[in-house]
């Protein structure tokens, strides 16, 4: 195939670059200053892959719409799947949506999950892109792009403002950073790690996931329920209200604690051999 990456000179596009031509496939980019344009990959590649930020997508799949003729597969990176995915069904060609659940910092597709939402391509084609990916060791979990965003609401938009509430808290009081890391154990490093990580990233990356989510309002409130909920627990009289809390939410994680504890512990031994 000849692939083309609109964004290919980002994070993102390059390492999929990299991917698709270990390959074998013929791949072209385009970026602010590539010799190549988004309407030359448009015009001249069997595959083409959006991958500029959330805010962007939609205005550049439907300004190579006109380009595009039939026989092409037109795909998006974005973390949501909606819109991109509606965009691109306004034109001719084959759609299949993407997203990649890694940062371009993963040294390879093993072991990582892409989620695939196939919305107008027959099976064969989807494979030609798909097998790209199995085959360098991803897992590729299929799904609407509705029940995706719907997902992602939780996996991302819940994770991340949890995350960065814990950062908004810890700043309110102050805490001294170094004193809690030489406090904490492997377990509450790797938590407290988490929270880093994210703040050493860009928000424009994070923004769009909480805020470009039409899914995600319900989980906040959702969140903010059990937030008071939990609140209620510890601050009040019943003295059985906070065990009430605990064992509900355990009977909802029941059939996953078991793999829960073995990552983490895995994780926890990782750090502590460190």
């Amino acid at each position: 195939m000849h692939v083309g990456i609109i964004g290919g000179t980002g994070g993102m596009g390059t390492f999929f670059a990299r991917v698709f031509a270990e390959a074998g496939h013929q791949v072209s980019v385009s970026g602010r200053r590539t010799p190549l344009s988004n309407s030359d990959l448009a015009r001249t590649c069997d595959v083409v892959v959006v991958s500029v930020p959330i805010r962007s997508t939609v205005e550049v799949i439907r300004s190579i719409a006109p380009l595009l003729r039939e026989g092409q597969v037109l795909c998006d990176f974005t973390s949501l799947k909606v819109a991109p995915v509606a965009a691109m069904l306004e034109t001719k060609v084959a759609v299949l949506g993407l997203h990649p659940m890694f940062g371009p910092s993963v040294p390879s597709l093993h072991g990582q999950t892409v989620i695939a939402c196939p919305a107008r391509i027959s099976p064969e084609r989807a494979e030609e892109v798909l097998g790209v990916f199995r085959a360098a060791g991803a897992a590729v979990t299929v799904m609407e792009p509705a029940e995706h965003d719907r997902l992602m609401a939780v996996v991302q938009g819940l994770a991340h403002f949890t995350t960065l509430t814990v950062a908004g808290t810890m700043r309110r009081l102050g805490v001294d950073l170094d004193a809690l890391l030489a406090a904490t154990s492997p377990v509450y490093r790797i938590e407290t790690a988490l929270v880093g990580r994210i703040l050493g990233q860009d928000a424009d990356l994070y923004g769009p996931i909480l805020r470009e989510n039409p899914a995600v309002p319900e989980v906040l409130a959702a969140f903010e329920e059990a937030a008071g909920e939990l609140r209620r627990a510890v601050e009040g009289s019943d003295e059985e209200a906070f065990g009430k809390v605990f064992h509900e939410d355990a009977a909802f994680f029941r059939a996953y604690i078991p793999q829960a504890t073995e990552d983490s512990e895995a994780l926890v031994r990782c750090l502590a051999d460190r």
